[in-house]
């Protein structure tokens, strides 16, 4: 038993149309979720900034003292095995 290609429901033109479908549906949502967003105040904005650079700053001492003792510790070896 033969199935017509416009009836059968794996087809082009039925595979065309669910994903025309889908991307209407996925447009929608876009658009609907999209209204509700709100951009940030200016004090948001400030204090994350804030929060943001003094991280930054905390992470980069962190990382500075790191790098150094781990640098005097390879120097001490180099100098300490060379001999």
């Amino acid at each position: 038993m033969a199935v017509s290609a416009g009836t059968e429901n794996n087809s082009q033109g039925g595979k065309v149309k669910e994903l025309s479908g889908r991307l209407r549906s996925f447009y929608v949502d876009v658009r609907s979720e999209m209204k509700k967003v709100t951009a940030p105040s200016f004090q948001e904005v400030r204090g994350t900034t804030a929060v943001v650079l003094i991280t930054v700053a905390i992470f980069g001492a962190y990382f500075w003292v790191v790098d150094l003792g781990l640098t005097r510790a390879m120097d001490w070896v180099i100098v300490h095995f060379s001999r």
